[in-house]
């Protein structure tokens, strides 16, 4: 083999290496599932031909993902191994014949499932309590992220039925987020200038793998439970005993399982379900084939990274082809400076697109994508228009590559990237593409919930200068109004009463519409209700932020930067003397045992999830914060309590149980 052809091999072996840290550590895919696939068919095909090449860390020898060292890792007793993908039902076809020749018979009966595309963990019961969940790592080894499943209400965590039969279970699952859960909580995360997840799968794997379960128990997750993975117990017969039980022991398993009894069955099933996974309201990307009996399932056996017995079949995402007419950039609130190409228009997954946004300028290099390109477009999660790939045109003469402009677009003024950062910003916080993306924030329902105040008018409001800051509507007259275009004595009155209604809005409603980078909705609530007032927000250190329970160390310092600058010291000086409400109001309470305590919550509570537990503790008068130190009154200890308790023993901080914690509140 040539020196040529090997680093051919190995050059590929890099990028797939990279796009599996991408996916698997990261939960930041950049291709989609079957550009992934693409490239591990083209490493398998490179190292049939050239077996000499294959090493033991080549990606075609492993079964799965990358391990966060963020959690324990976990053994699994029963390997969790990967599916054999195929996007040609002549596959399908050819695993049938090669399970009916294995088998010595032609009548073998399979169990087709959905495909669901989310993240597979694993559930363990040990005499029908749960006692510890993981993910699928790398099949043999997973992540304990036991704390945060324990958030989904849909993983029991004690079985009903006959469960005492089994004194050990693990079973296996896939946790997924819908697709109207999805869409809201990208709203929530670009309300707050975070990035937007890419799809579902992504949501849902970020969500499992964040350290801190109050947040997991925020986002809307559920699960399908498919398969028993390893038991003590009774044993069955067919993988559709398995699913039964699996339902009587009070498991959430998916209805539209089927039984097939030929191939011909198998591939109606595909194409019934190739139009209809469009009606449901979660993502599949295919359908799993399985053996029905188990059996059958042993004798068939499994390769070190496939089971014989099991199939999926995956269908292509919805691809069109299109030319970019032309490639701009637009300009969030936060500054963000947002490549975008224009399209011509095309329709892709029963929608038209005639724009897709392309994240950064590292995803423009990466794709290499210029105006007048033919692309190939998809909708990621079947939501958000994305560039998959240019198509090369042989004899065209390029346009030179697309360069982020120096300045902002609609301020001029020279825009920057922070280090390590992947985004271009416009520091200019007058800049009206900025004003009036803040303004419609800041008027938004969950924040200050201004009626009657959108685009157009936003739009009319600055473009006019009529409004520069937030203070600004709070000085508006009818007469100012009454000149807009489509604002008549009425609409000018609505709108003025909607602005003067506002002041009432609250100090949660202010700190959230002020737009603050990492300030989401719960992020206002917590500053609110631990410091009480805008006064003494704007003066806390970050060393006291970054002690608070739920604001970490990116969250202090946004917070920080924002209060240190004069012009929204100068702006909240305004809107105090317009008398907006800027303070928390004090909840009536008689002095308790808890009453100026510092407290820390740690593992997972039986009676209360962590949102309960603090908000009994502020309106006892405590206050919780997130790290244990020498000034902690008290620590609550839950089950999987971890180094914080610790910790607590080492300093002498009084630990209380969840029965004592709820006996000093009734006290």
């Amino acid at each position: 083999m040539s020196q040529n052809k090997l680093k051919e091999i190995e050059k590929l072996r890099q990028k797939i290496r990279r796009h599996d840290h991408l996916y698997y550590a990261l939960d930041r895919p950049e291709i989609s599932d079957r550009e992934y696939d693409r490239l591990m068919e083209q490493l398998k095909a490179l190292e049939a031909e050239h077996p000499e090449s294959i090493t033991p860390d080549s990606p075609t020898q492993r079964v799965g993902g990358k391990l966060s060292e963020k959690f324990e890792p976990v053994s699994h007793k029963t390997p969790m191994l990967s599916l054999d993908n195929t996007y040609n039902i002549g596959d399908v076809r050819d695993f049938h014949h090669r399970v009916v020749k294995n088998l010595g018979t032609d009548q073998v009966e399979y169990v087709v499932e959905l495909k669901f595309d989310g993240l597979g963990v694993t559930l363990t019961y040990e005499h029908g309590k749960f006692v510890q969940g993981a993910t699928r790592g790398d099949g043999q080894t997973g992540e304990n992220i036991t704390a945060n499943l324990k958030t989904l209400r849909a993983i029991p965590l004690s079985l009903t039925g006959d469960f005492e039969k089994y004194p050990y279970l693990e079973v296996r699952g896939e946790v997924y987020m819908d697709r109207a859960g999805f869409q809201k909580l990208n709203a929530a995360r670009q309300a707050a200038g975070d990035a937007p997840f890419v799809n579902p799968r992504n949501a849902a794997a970020g969500s499992l793998r964040l350290l801190d379960p109050s947040i997991t128990a925020k986002r809307p997750l559920n699960i399908w439970v498919y398969r028993i993975g390893h038991v003590e117990g009774p044993t069955f017969q067919t993988h559709m005993e398995e699913l039964d039980k699996l339902r009587d022991l009070g498991f959430r398993v998916n209805q539209e399982t089927r039984l097939c009894q030929s191939f011909e069955e198998i591939q109606n099933l595909i194409e019934a379900w190739r139009e209809k996974q469009a009606t449901l309201d979660y993502e599949v990307d295919g359908l799993v084939i399985k053996v029905n009996s188990l059996s059958a399932q042993d004798r068939l056996g499994s390769t070190n990274k496939h089971p014989r017995w099991a199939a999926a079949y995956k269908y292509e995402a919805e691809e069109a082809q299109t030319e970019v007419l032309a490639i701009g950039v637009q300009v969030g609130r936060t500054g963000a400076i947002t490549p975008v190409a224009e399209l011509q228009p095309v329709l892709v997954s029963g929608s038209t697109v005639s724009r897709a946004t392309l994240h950064n300028e590292d995803e423009i290099k990466r794709l290499d994508v210029r105006v007048g390109d033919r692309v190939v477009i998809i909708k990621a999660g079947e939501i958000i228009p994305k560039i998959l790939r240019v198509i090369a045109t042989a004899g065209r003469q390029r346009p030179s590559k697309f360069q982020m402009p120096a300045t902002c677009p609609e301020c001029d003024t020279p825009i920057v990237r922070p280090a390590g950062e992947a985004v271009w910003r416009c520091v200019n916080s007058a800049c009206p593409a900025q004003l009036k993306e803040r303004l419609l924030h800041f008027a938004s329902r969950k924040a200050m919930d201004i009626d009657h105040l959108g685009t157009a008018v936003v739009e009319q409001l600055v473009d006019t200068g009529l409004v520069e800051t937030f203070s600004h509507l709070y000085t508006l007259k009818q007469g100012d109004l009454e000149k807009m275009e489509r604002m008549a004595e009425t609409s000018a009155k609505n709108l003025l009463d909607a602005i003067d209604n506002s002041k009432q809005a609250g100090l949660v409603r202010l700190v959230f519409g002020l737009g603050i980078r990492h300030v989401g909705q719960r992020v206002a609530q917590v500053l609110a209700e631990t410091f009480r007032s805008m006064d003494a927000i704007q003066n806390v250190s970050y060393e006291e932020l970054e002690a608070v329970d739920e604001i970490g160390p990116k969250i202090a310092e946004s917070l920080r930067e924002f209060f240190a600058e004069q012009h929204n010291q100068d702006e909240l000086a305004e809107l105090k003397k317009h008398k907006l409400v800027m303070k928390e109001a004090v909840r009536a309470k008689s002095t308790t045992p808890l009453s100026g305590k510092q407290i820390v919550l740690t593992g997972t509570l039986a009676t209360l999830t962590r949102d309960q537990a603090k908000e009994k503790i502020v309106t006892a008068g405590g206050r919780v914060t997130s790290s244990v130190s020498a000034k902690t009154d008290y620590l609550v200890a839950g089950a999987d309590a971890g180094s914080k308790l610790s910790k607590a023993q080492k300093l002498g901080v009084t630990v209380l149980t969840e029965q004592e914690f709820h006996k000093l509140l009734k006290s």
